[in-house]
């Protein structure tokens, strides 16, 4: 069984092995790519990251019954009725019966979208929960939050780099960390998931956890204490990748048992990250780190 395990392997060991500098850029396009897609994004909307209602101002009516209705039919018939966008989200419980659903709606009267609702749903509008934000409140929470991320990253760089000391061992490090974060963005535009509170707080976790592998990899690789840098790295990949798909795991159980639609949008984001981080620690990372050690031993120290 183990020589059928290790005969599987064999022929990706080898072209991780000897290919990694492909399989490194191949990893630079997908954050070209990413980069690019935020600014397609940029282009179409005026904004990098589209935003729910928590974050651009409007309404969030939840609307709570067991009755089978169609998403999309109620979200055109409401943004039809309001001529505003409008978002439609259904809301199941743990059992994954239905309990619900939620409405997000752009800054418009709050009893004329209760109206509106009303009329799409047949509910009695007495029975809804109202959310209201207001769109200047929001606008400048979400700038607070940005220099927040951009803070919160200087000072994970700093760390790293007083750690390693030297400018390229940080460096592939933060790279790293900047990947992870900028193609987390990028797929979330690309799967149609905006951009909420909760979702800021997950690329907060996610501007630390991106970086644990990296650490992990670079500190053995960098300190010789195993027979050759590929030990090293194999090393690393055994700790680190039970410890993501772990986290992956878990994240997923959250993702399809929780109702709570904050809790599925921090549990996917993570998800997404931490499945990119991945690539970029194992592929990215490891091959900046041999490619480094292999110029510092062509021309010395």
């Amino acid at each position: 069984m183990e020589e059928q395990k290790a005969g599987w392997l064999e022929p990706l060991k080898q072209i991780y092995e000897q290919k990694y500098k492909l399989l490194m850029f191949i990893t630079i396009g997908l954050l070209i790519f990413s980069l690019g897609t935020l600014a397609v994004q940029k282009l179409r909307t005026g904004e990098f990251v589209a935003k729910d209602v928590t974050l651009k101002g409007g309404l969030m009516i939840t609307v709570q019954t067991d009755r089978q209705l169609d998403t999309d039919a109620l979200g055109e018939q409401v943004s039809k009725e309001l001529g505003v966008s409008v978002n439609v989200k259904s809301l199941t419980a743990l059992a994954g019966q239905l309990v619900g659903y939620t409405f997000e709606i752009e800054k418009v009267d709050s009893k004329i979208a209760l109206a509106a609702v009303e009329k799409a749903t047949g509910i009695p509008s007495d029975t809804y929960s109202v959310e209201e934000s207001s769109s200047t409140l929001s606008e400048s929470f979400f700038k607070s939050v940005i220099k927040a991320i951009i803070i919160a990253f200087a000072f994970m760089s700093a760390t790293v780099f007083a750690y390693f000391k030297l400018p390229f061992r940080s460096f592939a490090v933060i790279l790293a960390g900047f990947s992870d974060l900028i193609e987390t963005v990028a797929f979330m535009q690309i799967f149609g998931i905006k951009l909420s509170t909760g979702g800021i707080a997950a690329l907060l976790m996610l501007i630390g956890y991106s970086v644990d592998a990296d650490i992990l990899l670079s500190a053995r690789v960098l300190k010789q204490q195993h027979a050759s840098v590929m030990d090293a790295i194999y090393s690393s990949i055994k700790t680190g990748l039970t410890m993501q798909i772990t986290a992956i795991a878990a994240l997923a159980v959250l993702y399809i048992a929780t109702p709570a639609a904050l809790l599925k949008q921090i549990s996917i984001i993570l998800i997404i990250g931490l499945s990119v981080g991945m690539l970029n620690a194992w592929i990215q990372n490891a091959g900046l780190l041999r490619w480094y050690l292999e110029w510092k031993a062509k021309h010395g120290n």
